[in-house]
């Protein structure tokens, strides 16, 4: 147990001498800041064939949809854990790390603890950030959400979900190894081809099983699709993360160091 916790140590150590997990962190919490501005700023507004929009600002729909802001982060969250296991094949640094801990294992359980540990950083300075700006800029409006009950509840599944998805980047990396790669790949699946399959009548109650659909429920984000309920699509959301740690330890003890 004590070495998994040097380990753990140690990566933390590897991070926080760089600058890209800082920056990580930033960019996540300006983007939720920056989405729940713009939600802000566009509250009460209808628009589309139908007249649909954003509901006004101080209504209980406005605080759920601002609520969920934060679940927006795991993309965020997918590249900081994609970056963690592929840096050390980037920099060669993966051949003394095996030397000096042979077991494998546990170097990918301590990347997926310690990046858990990120991912909870991310996900906090996510929630704060859409805290602040909504109460700030929705009470200057005229109506800062009432941060209790549901609200509250949505605000912590969106932190949440945050945590697995570095979780997931960290399996990702580990799976694909060269790490421009493992993020392309992470960013198309994300933003292409989810998209594809939940517009698709054919493929679209699919949709729910995989992890972008599971984050739409557990979020409370229906995006017009019949999804699970909310904690089955956190618990199905937990078994990608799940199954994503148990493949980055097992391929990187049978796989070769290149």
């Amino acid at each position: 147990m004590s070495g998994v916790v040097d380990l753990v140590r140690a990566e933390w150590t590897k991070l926080l001498t760089t600058k890209v997990g800082y920056w990580l962190v930033a960019v996540g919490a300006l983007m939720a800041a920056g989405f729940t501005a713009l939600f802000t700023a566009f509250a009460g507004e209808q628009g589309g064939p139908e007249g649909q929009g954003i509901p006004p600002v101080g209504t209980e729909a406005y605080g759920s949809l601002v609520a969920g802001v934060p679940a927006q982060v795991v993309v965020i969250a997918v590249v900081l854990g994609v970056i963690g296991t592929t840096q050390e094949y980037r920099h060669r640094t993966a051949t003394p790390t095996f030397l000096v801990t042979p077991r494998r294992g546990r170097v990918v359980v301590a990347k997926l603890l310690a990046y858990a540990v990120v991912g909870l950083v991310l996900a906090v300075a996510a929630v704060a950030a859409t805290v602040l700006v909504a109460t700030v800029y929705g009470g200057a409006r005229g109506g800062a959400p009432d941060w209790t009950g549901d609200t509250v509840g949505t605000l912590l599944r969106s932190g949440l979900a945050v945590v697995v998805y570095t979780v997931i980047g960290v399996g990702a990396g580990a799976l694909v190894r060269n790490q421009v790669g493992a993020v392309v790949g992470s960013l198309v699946y994300l933003f292409v081809v989810e998209g594809i399959i939940a517009s698709v009548p054919a493929t679209a109650d699919a949709y729910r099983w995989l992890p972008g659909g599971a984050l739409a429920a557990l979020t409370g984000d229906g995006r017009g699709t019949d999804l699970l309920g909310t904690w089955e699509g956190g618990l199905l959301l937990l078994g990608y993360g799940l199954v994503a740690a148990v493949l980055g330890a097992v391929l990187a003890v049978r796989r070769d160091v290149v």
